[in-house]
């Protein structure tokens, strides 16, 4: 048994501890590489100590979530990758919803939704965790992560807990200071209003239609490749740039919605990545715009 390995197994139960694990198992691409080790924290405890023992030890590490809106490279992730996943708790506090970083944006939403507060219904469709929801202001349909968040916990590359409030944040489009500071997130609180059961329900249904018709959610995909240009859409610049339908390996360009690509067979996170740079480079002769990644692209290429 390898030291690393050992090493983790004092600091976490050796069902929280894989070695070796296949990334795409927990990609929504389905692509991505192996990391040569895998943990799943269930405390801000295990976190805080996996990420002091990394720093001691001078291993790199990883967050995932959920994996919704990355591209792990074929390569896989060395060192220690921590998967947030099973941090799911969600309270309330009069009309603040307290939830950890491993929940999903779309539960928390539905949460609000129980206990009938508005101001999260934007989330509803939102596929990613609470932790990458904060980290990059994740939006739609009008809404976004600055609107409601009011405080965030973190961890910081140094292993040191951090409650930062709403200004701390810094929150722009798709960015944060969590983002460009690298903090890890374990909890964010919310801050709602009341409303009325029906209301909000009717307006998460109407977005979950809005959602299921227009967005190619029946093949994995890791939702909105591209951020928005400044006054333009990016699924109409590759739509009017005729790239619908353009494949590389397994890898599409949606015909449903041209802002997504998707994965048709057996892509791999090379087929992904070679077409991002093919739409980029498209758009860019034919309208001058240089389309900026929304979805994050990780780890080393695949060494043959």
């Amino acid at each position: 048994m390898d030291k690393v390995y050992s090493d983790l197994l004092n600091i976490l139960d050796d069902n929280k501890v894989k070695k070796d694990e296949p990334l795409k198992r927990y990609t929504f691409t389905k692509t991505g590489g192996n990391a040569d080790y895998f943990v799943l924290p269930t405390t801000y405890q295990e976190v805080q100590n996996v990420i002091k023992y990394a720093n001691r030890n001078n291993i790199e590490f990883t967050i995932l979530g959920n994996g919704s809106n990355i591209i792990i490279k074929d390569g896989g992730i060395r060192g220690i990758v921590l998967n947030l996943t099973k941090l799911t708790n969600i309270s309330l506090e009069s009309n603040k919803i307290i939830v950890q970083s491993g929940a999903t944006i779309i539960d928390t939403s539905r949460f609000a939704l129980e206990n009938h507060l508005t101001g999260l219904e934007f989330a509803c469709g939102i596929p990613g965790t609470v932790g990458g929801a904060v980290y990059m202001n994740a939006g739609a349909y009008g809404g976004e992560v600055s609107d409601v968040i009011a405080s965030v916990l973190v961890l910081t590359r140094d292993g040191e807990i951090l409650n930062l409030n709403k200004n701390d944040l810094e929150l722009e489009y798709r960015n944060s200071s969590i983002s460009r500071e690298g903090h890890l997130v374990l909890e964010a609180t919310f801050d709602l209003k009341e409303g009325d059961y029906n209301k909000i329900k009717e307006k998460m249904d109407e977005l979950t239609f809005l959602r299921e018709s227009k967005q190619p959610l029946e093949y994995p995909s890791c939702g909105s490749v591209f951020k928005r240009p400044p006054g333009m859409f990016a699924g109409k610049l590759i739509q009017d740039s005729g790239l619908q339908g353009k494949q590389i390996g397994d890898a599409q360009v949606s015909t449903k919605h041209a802002g997504f690509i998707v994965n048709v067979g057996e892509a791999t996170a090379s087929d992904y990545v070679k077409l991002i740079r093919y739409v980029q480079e498209t758009v860019k002769s034919k309208f001058s715009v240089e389309l900026e990644t929304e979805v994050k692209i990780i780890g080393e290429e695949l060494i043959s």
